[in-house]
């Protein structure tokens, strides 16, 4: 782990640190060692940087959010790691490859044909990425946090990858956050068997939400399917929420300003299932 830069954001106490590990940026925020809470986040480009975020200057606010929420709580507020997907110019798919449930579309699911000129499963990358991210970057930077208070946290893309580790290793976190999951990428088949290869509920708990605007305004009748299939497989309320922000679109600045809910899903204790 090689350090990059430090930095400070409006609100935050403390530094947030950008690191390299063997050619992966993550960026991390320690409000509190050693850390007892950890939330792990994709596409970390957009977790506390304004100008590396997709849209200028559009952030999680991540940071802010787990203050806020950790506050009106009552306990310190968690760590969060904000791992870079590889994307750049002369690797455009690199976020992709990071992020599409690997094991889904090696084993034949199909992708629906709006994306089907520029997939090939073969380069898929997602299981690398997440053993990397258990087995590199945590213990360098948050080691020794329970897996019971440990969460992954992502959109579009990042909520697929953090519904298909809950299902990979259920033994590394308890908490799946995901917000405006890209469903139409496998259509109900991606739908169905994402679901259906969560573990069984009881000490797990999983957020879904999308809005109704631009990319959102896809989803609803994917994110049914899931709702039934969640319940038949045992999600209840205590630990599955789905919910439908009208108005919300499909960038940090919408998922920012609704984060305050899926936090303290995770992190109030009258929630917690185990």
């Amino acid at each position: 782990m090689k350090e990059i830069k430090r930095f400070q954001i409006r609100g935050v106490t403390g530094d947030i640190k950008r690191v390299d590990f063997a050619g992966r940026t993550v960026d991390y925020w320690l409000p509190k060692e050693p850390a007892e809470r950890l939330l792990i986040a994709h596409d970390g480009q957009n977790v506390f940087d304004g100008t590396t975020s997709t849209h200028r200057g559009q952030t999680w606010k991540m940071a802010q959010s787990a203050l806020r929420v950790s506050a009106q709580l009552g306990i310190a507020p968690p760590a969060i790691i904000g791992v870079w997907h590889s994307s750049t110019k002369a690797n455009p798919w690199g976020r992709g490859k990071d992020l599409v449930p690997e094991k889904y579309f090696r084993d034949g699911m199909a992708v629906h044909s709006d994306f089907t000129k520029s997939f090939d499963p073969q380069i898929l990358q997602g299981d690398a990425y997440l053993t990397k991210i258990f087995e590199e970057y945590i213990p360098a930077i948050a080691p020794g946090v329970a897996p019971e208070k440990t969460a992954m946290i992502g959109s579009s893309m990042g909520a697929l990858a953090t519904l298909y580790a809950l299902a990979q290793l259920p033994y590394r976190f308890t908490t799946a956050l995901a917000l405006s999951p890209h469903w139409p990428f496998g259509a109900n088949p991606l739908v169905e068997k994402t679901v259906l290869s969560l573990p069984i509920p009881g000490a797990y708990k999983v957020w879904m939400s999308h809005g109704t605007k631009g990319l959102d305004a896809e989803y609803a009748p994917f994110q049914n399917v899931a709702d039934q299939l969640m319940h038949e497989h045992g999600y209840r309320h205590h630990n599955f929420i789905s919910k439908v922000y009208n108005r919300s679109g499909h960038n940090e600045r919408s998922w920012a300003k609704y984060l305050d809910q899926p936090m303290r899903f995770w992190l109030d204790s009258t929630t917690h299932t185990a």
